[in-house]
């Protein structure tokens, strides 16, 4: 067995620097996700258009691709500790932004979305940089026990987030959302610069356009990091569901903010239960078939959740995306990770945050977008469907070597048969 995949428990909060850097990602996810509730619930409720719930994604995506790789070279040449805290930065003066427009009432959505944009921006710096930055500050021994914790805390974020948002919406409204939020990412900025990082310092270098495609030609090379992220930005791309819960909630369960905090929440209710077994358990042996496996079940789930009318069978279904979204995360990420150098690691994940990028925040578009056309619930339903088909051609046409990946440790026979041949 690979060290970097011996089960360690919570052994990994013996490491300072991880666990401060836990405490502040935990806060600022917590922000994140609130901020999310409040803009959703807001847009929705001042225009009514579920298009416009696909613009959030659009808005926040657009930024975000056009400056991916150079936030990719970025975290490969700079402190990615600095570049994380500055982004946390912005995320607060986001939070503070949107705090004042609540308070003014602003009856247009465009300066919102302004703000998601700056956002947008803000994100496609932080997500190679702190994907990149955990090899940095735990042994390898214990990497797989810190991107299970890791993952788990984000997802620990998407029940607590959306709950409470939706609470504080409901008794206060956008204020008092925007306001907690710029408090907790104040907190996480905090914790942050107490993180000490053991990476080896980068030479200064201009960003030429053959370092900038580094990634993308790596990623190309290795098979198995190009599947597992491909994969996973097709399925969810098609499945993304949650973008259309403000619209869920008002229209099939006829509810509020509060139900619809509950259901943002169910997805990571699931997520981070099957987070905590694989911090204990990790996935060692038939890797590939985890990883689709994990991939079917959200799709099965989202057809089910679009069939519904009935709240406990909405946020059950709602559970089990979250849980076979947290599968195929855990080892797409353990396995970029074990397949790439540290010294383009955050071009890399460059490339891993556009894919989870596009995934999300275009698939929200996409859901908005085709419910629009033809129809809330058959969007749903038909995006579910997508999914599973995306699942069974990866497996058996494009990427079949994924399929049959039994351990990590095939990864090393891979690369030496590249070598080899070269």
């Amino acid at each position: 067995m690979s060290p970097a995949l011996v089960p360690g428990g919570f052994a990994i909060f013996k490491q300072r620097d991880f666990t401060l850097y836990l405490c502040g990602r935990l806060f600022s996810s917590l922000a994140a996700q609130m901020i999310v509730i409040a803009v959703g619930w807001q847009v929705y409720h001042i225009t009514g258009r579920v298009l416009d719930l696909g613009l959030i994604g659009l808005s926040q995506f657009l930024p975000f691709l056009c400056l991916s790789l150079f936030a990719g070279h970025a975290a490969d040449r700079h402190d990615r500790r600095l570049i994380i805290l500055l982004c946390l930065l912005a995320f607060f003066s986001c939070a503070l932004l949107l705090f004042g427009f609540a308070r003014l009432s602003i009856g247009s959505v465009l300066p919102i979305f302004a703000v998601l944009a700056l956002l947008g921006v803000a994100r496609a710096f932080l997500l190679p940089a702190s994907q990149s930055f955990l090899p940095n500050i735990v042994p390898v021994s214990l990497l797989g026990n810190a991107v299970a914790i890791n993952s788990s805390t984000f997802q620990v974020a998407s029940i607590a987030g959306p709950s409470v948002g939706g609470l504080l919406y409901a008794l206060g409204g956008a204020p008092w959302v925007y306001g907690t939020a710029a408090a907790m990412l104040a907190a996480a900025i905090g914790l942050l610069r107490w993180v000490k990082s053991h990476a080896a310092a980068a030479e200064a270098a201009e960003a030429s356009w053959g370092d900038l495609l580094e990634g993308l030609r790596f990623t190309w090379r290795r098979k198995t990091v190009l599947g597992a992220i491909s994969l996973d930005l097709f399925a969810v791309l098609f499945g993304g569901a949650t973008a259309l819960l403000p619209a869920f909630t008002k229209d099939v369960l006829h509810a509020g903010p509060d139900v619809f905090g509950y259901l943002r929440a169910a997805p990571g209710v699931g997520a981070v239960v099957t987070a905590l077994w694989l911090a204990f358990s990790p996935i060692t042996r038939r890797v590939g078939l985890y990883m689709f496996g994990g991939v079917a079940i959200f799709g099965l789930a989202t057809v089910v959740f679009g069939l519904t009318e009935r709240f406990w069978v909405a946020v059950t279904a709602l559970a089990l995306m979250g849980a076979g979204d947290m599968v195929s995360v855990y080892i797409r990420g353990l396995l970029v990770q074990l397949e790439t150098p540290d010294v383009i690691r955050g071009r890399v994940s460059a490339v891993n945050s556009m894919a989870i990028g596009a995934s999300n925040e275009l698939g929200e578009f996409e859901s908005g977008f085709t419910a629009a056309w033809f129809g809330l619930v058959p969007a749903i339903v038909v995006g579910g469907v997508v999914t599973l088909l995306v699942a069974v051609l990866w497996a058996g046409a494009f990427f079949p070597v994924l399929w049959r990946l039994q351990t990590f440790e095939q990864l090393k026979d891979h690369r030496a048969d590249g070598a080899s041949r070269t």
